[in-house]
């Protein structure tokens, strides 16, 4: 039987609203220091608000378990993309801390909680188990594509304003207006979704119903947990790479011009490269999304152990700029594919949302606490010493992934196995 086809107009669409939808959330990745300088906002600050955000996403992701296998997302995709472009109006009227912390919350509510997870939902249901690391894999690439002509825009309309405080008000409405329209244009052009209605025996049953026993069993299915702790690893060291930004402009002192330009291609251009490669690496080289994960995981243990004890003062900027990218690359090869390993682990597919919004809860848990934690660190140890702790702590992330990666494919193999003696 050859594979499923790919339905590439829905994936068109579904790639548009997220490279959109995290641009107002992610504010600092092009806009960190100006925001600092406008919006009154320290490293700590902006940690805190990040770990707002990380908090209701995985507080908030306990209802995805539910939402996103009983509504469609013809209804949740454009009313999130929609809400968030909301939120962002509010945010270029750079209220108080207070206002920050719960813009940045409802940012959380829409973006993560009600969009996320009915978005991985759809991409795993658009192929077959053959193609989920090229699926995901692209999907960070598009999102890439879109992320960098969004954010390049918003840097442009920055610029030409002055790069004050009407430029990033400016940015802010532009972001907004973007995720606006691409939560006009799903609405439009997604199809419904197929709700279940039936239980594990056939027989027919309510739409909530259908989706509370998709819950439960989901829940109950260990392999999941360990995919989501998977996912916990890498984002843990992902979160890292939004300090080389402040770490290239106060270490190797990187003019400031270069540092929303560095932010862009650090955040959103390399998912043009890492997504297509670790989606190509996991479904053709290794055949399998787990065990990419894993070698990926100690290239990364030791590349950044090895970066801590690099001679940086004496560098060039355009190499320091050149190895943290490199490992950025490596991390977003990770990020595209951490989520295909629920197809490996063989969820059936009718509580696809289910099983995403679980890996979400843990596997997006590291922004509680990495952001503040990072920017604490950077605060706190003045000079190279907290950006070395900050990179530390990336290492034993990715030493732990390395780990949990392994008992998965231990786990992966043990089903396997146990399909062949049932068949045999």
């Amino acid at each position: 039987m050859g594979a499923k086809p790919i339905r590439w107009f829905t994936f068109i669409v579904l790639v548009i609203g997220a490279g959109t939808v995290f641009k107002l959330s992610s504010l600092k990745d092009a806009f960190y220091v100006p925001m600092q300088e406008f919006m009154s906002l320290s490293n700590t600050q902006i940690g805190v608000a990040l770990s707002v955000y990380g908090m209701v996403q995985v507080i908030g992701n306990f209802a995805s378990i539910y939402i996103a296998d009983r509504f469609s997302k013809k209804i949740l995709i454009p009313l999130s993309l929609v809400c968030v472009g909301l939120v962002g109006i509010y945010i270029s009227t750079f209220p108080s801390y207070y206002g920050i912390l719960v813009a940045w919350g409802l940012l959380a509510l829409f973006g993560e909680v009600v969009y996320w997870p009915v978005l991985l939902k759809s991409i795993r249901l658009l192929g077959d188990s053959t193609q989920q690391g090229r699926l995901f894999g692209f999907l960070e690439a598009g999102r890439g594509v879109v992320d960098t002509i969004v954010a390049f825009s918003a840097l442009g309309v920055f610029m030409l304003l002055g790069e004050g405080e009407v430029g990033l008000r400016s940015s802010i409405w532009f972001y907004s207006a973007c995720v606006i329209v691409a939560g006009v244009l799903a609405y439009f052009l997604l199809e419904d979704d197929e709700i279940r209605t039936t239980d594990n025996e056939g027989h027919t049953i309510s739409k909530n119903k259908a989706a509370w026993q998709g819950v439960i069993q989901a829940i109950k299915t260990p392999e999941i947990w360990v995919v989501s702790m998977t996912i916990f690893t890498i984002y843990s060291v992902y979160c890292g790479l939004t300090y080389f930004i402040p770490f290239l402009k106060d270490i190797y002192g990187m003019p400031v011009a270069l540092v929303g330009a560095y932010g862009i291609i650090n955040q959103y251009t390399l998912k043009l490269v890492g997504g297509p490669i670790g989606g190509y690496l996991a479904d053709k080289k290794f055949h399998s999304s787990a065990r990419y994960l894993r070698f990926a995981l100690i290239l990364a243990t030791i590349s950044i152990t090895l970066f801590i004890f690099m001679p940086h003062s004496s560098l060039n900027v355009y190499l320091g700029m050149a190895l943290t990218l490199g490992f950025a690359a490596l991390v977003f090869t990770m990020r595209a594919t951490f989520f295909a390993p629920v197809d490996e682990i063989e969820m059936p597919r009718e509580i696809s949302g289910a099983a995403m919004s679980i890996a979400c809860i843990l596997g997006y848990s590291p922004q509680l606490f990495c952001f503040a934690l990072y920017g604490y660190m950077i605060d706190t140890y003045k000079g190279i010493l907290g950006y070395k702790i900050v990179f530390g702590m990336m290492g034993c992330f990715a030493l732990l992934g390395v780990g949990v990666t392994t008992y998965l494919i231990k786990m992966i193999q043990r089903k396997k196995a146990s399909h062949q003696t049932q068949g045999a």
